[in-house]
């Protein structure tokens, strides 16, 4: 055997270390702003599909939990869900000596949730979202550190958790409150749904132009907002789509909601408001002090209470809703507070579950009250020409949905990541000013008060939502072991 020459050695030497670096080497952290492009394609179907809001959360919700399920697959320090929501199977993980990437796993697994609960959408939405996820396994894959058999491995358990997401959602009730006549109870007090048309359909279309009339009570807004005008009813969705149905603006919006399984409550009312007040006319009664609180704030609005109505408005049809409203604000703080991925995830499952739950709750108390509005009260009691600054949605005032929703966004956002001063960016693109705040609590009560100045909700309303979001807020932080001190390390 020939001698081995010194400079052999060397070679020898940095193969196995090149080698042993290879066998060692770790994938690269999931990206966080993976998250965040997938809220904003999410904001843009909610707004695009012109979802009602109780819809809207039910979509952000399931998929928040395959992209939380998708990198709780390889992430340690991202606890199993099962137990924590309602009814949720187990969700496989990597096993050990199975490389996987988390990143390429919660993009398969929310592709197959959202292919699935989006079935019925536009052409050009699926088509928006498919292009989206295939953008982001390509940016991951150019990393050029994951090779062929972690890329199957990963898409393949991404497939298996998204499978059982689909699989929890079809067991969630939505189904049963599809396509059920809905007949409101008639009586003294009770909600009509008696918003003019004309609120939220053009006067006059043609093949060129939509025209709007100038005296129409939904236009007396800045020009800078002419987008947020509901002008929807002149561009219905079929009937016939049952898992993506457009918002109704002439009906009564999802009365039977309250019959789909809740994400974290263990009940829908599990946390419980006070009665409202009962209907009255007479001038020393609780119901006419609430509408005529209403009546002479609008009033004397000052600029700056029409620019907070405007802002908080997220009309269903032509918006995100206020559930892409509080979704983008968590999203705006994955960059803002320098979350990690795993942080981002749990912060968007948090804020999604709480506002999925808001919705199911608040809309099981507007339904079993059947609380008239400030508009048919006011007309009928107070002035027989009033017109609130913004169209009244189609369903019952008791409680406020936008308080609720917005408190329980703001204390699960709180919980996940702590509290303190924030800017909010989300409606940019629809001609309002960025705004800041001094907390999200603060934001919350703000998008309260904003129903009020739109002429929307009584005062009662108002803070028994706040109330109602708060404690669905708190059993979300609670249930979800929420650790500010954890997403700020």
């Amino acid at each position: 055997m020939p001698p081995v020459r010194p400079h052999a050695y060397a070679v020898l030497a940095t193969l196995t270390a090149i080698l042993l670096a290879s066998s060692c080497r770790r994938l690269p952290a999931a990206d966080p702003r993976m998250i965040s492009e997938w809220m904003h394609a999410l904001y843009g179907t909610m707004r695009v599909e012109r979802l009602s809001p109780p819809v809207a959360s039910r979509l952000a919700a399931y998929w928040a939990t395959a992209v939380y399920g998708g990198l709780a697959a390889a992430s340690p320090t991202l606890a199993p869900l099962t137990g924590t929501l309602q009814g949720i199977p187990e969700l496989p993980r990597a096993t050990e000596g199975a490389e996987v990437d988390g990143s390429l796993v919660a993009v398969a697994a929310q592709r197959l949730v959202l292919d699935s609960l989006m079935r019925e959408a536009l052409p050009t939405t699926r088509a928006a979202l498919a292009r989206l996820g295939d953008s982001l396994v390509t940016a991951r894959l150019a990393l050029r550190v994951i090779d062929d058999s972690v890329r199957v491995r990963s898409d393949h358990l991404g497939r298996r958790i998204g499978l059982l997401v689909v699989q929890w959602a079809g067991a969630d009730g939505f189904a049963g409150t599809r396509g059920r006549a809905y007949v409101p109870p008639i009586g003294q007090g009770l909600w009509i749904n008696d918003a003019p048309a004309g609120t939220f359909a053009t006067q006059s279309m043609s093949g060129v132009s939509e025209f709007v009339a100038t005296d129409n009570p939904a236009n007396q807004q800045r020009a800078a907002n002419t987008s947020d005008r509901a002008l929807i009813l002149s561009r219905p969705k079929s009937a016939s789509v049952k898992t993506m149905p457009g918002v109704n603006m002439a009906g009564a919006s999802e009365p039977y909601w309250r019959e789909s399984r809740s994400f974290v409550l263990a009940r829908w009312n599990e946390c419980a408001i006070p009665k409202p007040p009962p209907y009255a006319t007479d001038t020393a009664s609780a119901m006419y002090r609430n509408a005529l609180v209403v009546y002479r704030t609008k009033a004397v609005l000052t600029d700056d209470q029409r620019t907070t109505a405007y802002f908080w408005a997220d009309n269903a049809g032509e918006s995100g809703t206020p559930v892409g409203h509080w979704l983008s604000i968590a999203s705006q703080m994955i960059s803002e507070r320098k979350l990690s991925a795993d942080d981002a995830a749990r912060l968007m499952l948090a804020t999604a579950v709480a506002q999925a739950d808001a919705f199911i709750a608040s809309w099981g108390y507007k339904y079993q009250y059947n609380v008239i509005r400030p508009r048919t009260y006011i007309r009928r009691v107070i002035d027989s020409t009033w017109e609130p600054l913004i169209g009244t949605p189609p369903f019952p005032e008791y409680p406020s949905a936008h308080s609720t929703q917005s408190a329980a966004a703001a204390a699960a956002i709180a919980a996940a990541i702590g509290d303190g001063p924030f800017t909010d960016s989300t409606s940019v693109s629809i001609g309002h000013a960025v705004r800041h705040f001094a907390s999200f609590r603060a934001a919350s009560e703000e998008a309260g008060m904003s129903r009020i100045y739109g002429g929307l909700h009584f005062p009662d309303g108002n803070t028994s939502g706040l109330a109602l979001g708060r404690c669905i807020g708190q059993r979300v932080a609670e249930r979800l072991k929420l650790s500010a001190t954890n997403a700020a390390r």
